[in-house]
């Protein structure tokens, strides 16, 4: 009984109507002084209010389980990406009741308003959608959902605290990495801004002879199936299987530049994890290095069912760093770790022609083995300050400096092809389709 009302006392609140009646009845009471005809009507409207407020503490707390509240939450959340979270909630109470809900969510998102209205019938079930969407890897820690329920003569108000405090991870999207996967399986990337690019010649890798069918290579025409089968055969060929695409990701510091809530690295990561998906569906094998001050993961390349698996929880722990990278190490690294011939995708970013020189070196020879394709990021916020009017001097100088850069930028692009060396100068919004196009005309083109 003591602790019934222990916990009574504590998730206890008054409603307004109770305030209200306060308020009156104070008053009644102050002009009962003026008034002397009102004579026992104050007292008589406080009873009342009494009776009232006894008649609501039963109602809500005559039923020990008054509501039911619960959360449901994926097992994992996808960064970058809207998160769908479900509160289910069940009403025992033999009368309607009005309910505030507090979830308690993560304070990574730092959100102190996520307040839910609702109206419950009596025994009534309802289900409240809503979405989060995480901007940031790691652990996320949900509390208790707080639920205020009031009778309809709501003069008092009874808080409820249920559910019990679960830890999410927030993993790289791999909600994207679904749709990309859905798509590269059944042929249907176009519809995502995946060009469709026309393959030069073919390859050696033979897959099957097959009837002629008019517009095909005649070339290709296999005379001896030809003769035993009595028709036209041809030889179809396929794209080489089973090649090396790596993606080395940069957690230096130049990768620490927010966009649109994330960081550099966390698209690179996003689109790193996308390329892999989208590598292994068409047979190669997919490999991860990442490199900051010193080299941090290195994933073999292969392409067994679980290496996507192995990479995204090497990406999930992945952090920024605040040193510059290393290039030497990740040099040797790649030297040591790439035996074949295979496709180098380098997530990085440069903002000066300088900062591209200090790297240059390294990257010619690494260029030298493998087919390197470097990608790198347009500033968008200088370019947005060079499509606006300017009407003054101090306009007129801002926008000369960002035309500098975002003209820098473009130089770096013709600096890297004088070497040889592939590149793609790219929007961080656009990070994955430009990058899974490029890796779809290099498969194409046969340069691996």
């Amino acid at each position: 009984m003591k602790n019934f009302f222990s916990n009574s006392y504590k998730n206890l609140f008054l409603g307004r109507m109770f305030f209200a009646g306060i308020g009156i009845s104070s008053f009644l009471f102050l002009f009962s002084f003026f008034l002397t005809w009102m004579g026992d009507i104050p007292f008589i409207f406080f009873g009342l209010l009494l009776i009232l407020v006894f008649i609501d503490f039963v109602l809500i707390y005559g039923q020990k389980k008054g509501i039911f509240a619960s959360r449901s939450l994926p097992e994992r959340l996808s960064n970058g990406d809207d998160n769908e979270v479900k509160l289910y909630l069940e009403s025992f109470y033999s009368f309607p009741t009005r309910v505030g809900l507090i979830d308690e969510i993560p304070s990574q998102f730092q959100k102190r308003d996520l307040w839910f209205k609702s109206g419950l019938k009596p025994r009534e079930q309802k289900t409240i959608h809503y979405s989060l969407r995480p901007t940031k890897r790691g652990e996320y820690a949900f509390g208790q959902i707080r639920l205020y329920v009031r009778s309809p003569l709501g003069l008092i108000i009874r808080r409820f605290n249920l559910g019990t405090p679960v830890t999410v991870p927030v993993y790289p999207s791999f909600l994207q990495l679904r749709r990309y996967e859905l798509m590269a399986i059944s042929n249907r990337l176009t519809e995502i801004g995946i060009k469709k690019v026309r393959r030069l010649g073919h390859s050696m890798e033979f897959d099957q002879v097959k009837n002629y069918v008019q517009g095909d290579d005649y070339r290709t025409v296999n005379w001896k199936a030809t003769a035993r089968k009595g028709e036209l055969m041809i030889n179809s060929f396929t794209d080489e299987k089973a090649q090396n695409v790596y993606c080395i990701i940069d957690k230096s510091r130049a990768m620490k530049l927010p966009f649109d809530g994330l960081t550099l690295l966390d698209y690179a990561i996003n689109a790193s994890l996308i390329l892999s998906s989208v590598a292994l569906v068409k047979e190669d094998k997919a490999g991860l290095m990442t490199i900051a001050e010193k080299v941090g993961s290195v994933v073999q390349a292969d392409r067994r069912p679980t290496q996507l698996g192995k990479i995204m929880e090497v990406l999930y722990k992945e952090k920024t760093r605040y040193l510059e990278t290393n290039m030497e190490a990740l040099y040797l690294s790649v030297r040591s770790v790439l035996k074949q011939r295979s496709l180098i995708v380098f997530f990085t970013n440069f903002e000066s022609m300088s900062a591209l020189n200090r790297q240059l070196p390294f990257l010619k020879r690494m260029a030298k083995f493998h087919l390197l394709l470097i990608v790198f990021f347009e500033n968008t916020g200088l370019k947005s300050l060079t499509d606006q009017p300017v009407t003054d001097v101090e306009g007129i100088y801002i926008k000369t400096i960002a035309e500098k850069f975002v003209y820098e930028k473009k130089l770096m692009v013709k600096e890297l092809a004088k070497h040889g060396i592939l590149s793609i100068l790219t929007p961080p919004e656009k990070l994955s389709i430009n990058v899974v196009n490029k890796y779809l005309a290099i498969k194409a083109q046969q340069k691996i």
